[in-house]
């Protein structure tokens, strides 16, 4: 599927679920894609894009921000806290808060220099070992800490287990938000972005979808 095919398909899951189409960001996650692959996308309109790495972030992005206007980033993967203060220069909105000890660091730096990247906690809705996130029985009191600490909490992200129904998850993390007051729900990727948008997902996280199947690294 082509970036338009994305969108037409976002359009229509909308009108399924009678949600406008403009309820729902498209995150275009360019992870490791070649920067003609990212080019092409830029080229043809788009301006909101993931990374998962903070790194890779800085290493690709200053120079299309130099030649494309209004680029929003997005951290969709794990913040380490000796990248905090890069990725708050970096990103519009990062969606993996999942800690105590990330929060008031992000707090520290939101005072330092007067304001922060909109914030979303990560749940661990499968309670996966290996998976970053809070376990939802402790979301809630976690959301509690983060907005003690003044820092602009604006929604929940989620990745569901592989080879579970994506749609348990996403109701779960749909319930979560809305008894804590939280407008945003990042959830969703390439295989599943309809179903989540049919659970109140307002983004979603695409890559192989609009950009082809990544590199094998070396």
């Amino acid at each position: 599927m082509a970036l338009p095919d994305i969108t037409a398909a976002i359009a229509r899951a909308c009108a399924a679920a009678q949600r406008p189409p403009d309820a729902v960001t498209l995150i275009a996650v360019s992870k490791v894609q070649p920067a003609n692959r990212v080019a092409a996308v830029l080229d043809q309109g788009h301006r909101v894009f993931g990374e998962n790495r903070v790194q890779e972030a800085a290493n690709r992005w200053p120079p299309f921000c130099t030649r494309y206007d209004t680029i929003a980033l997005h951290l969709i993967g794990p913040l380490q806290g000796n990248k905090a203060r890069q990725a708050v220069e970096l990103f519009t909105a990062i969606h993996t808060l999942d800690r105590p000890k990330l929060a008031h660091r992000l707090a520290a730096l939101a005072q330092e220099r007067g304001h922060s990247p909109d914030l979303m906690i990560q749940v661990n809705t499968g309670e996966e070992p290996q998976k970053a996130g809070i376990p939802p029985a402790g979301a809630d009191a976690f959301i509690a800490q983060v907005r003690a600490l003044d820092l602009p909490l604006t929604g929940l992200m989620c990745i569901p287990p592989a080879h579970e129904d994506a749609s348990l998850h996403f109701a779960l993390l749909a319930k979560i938000a809305e008894r804590n007051g939280l407008p945003n729900l990042s959830m969703g990727m390439s295989a599943d972005f309809a179903t989540a948008i049919s659970f109140g997902a307002t983004h979603i996280r695409v890559g192989t979808a609009i950009f082809g199947e990544r590199p094998v690294l070396p």
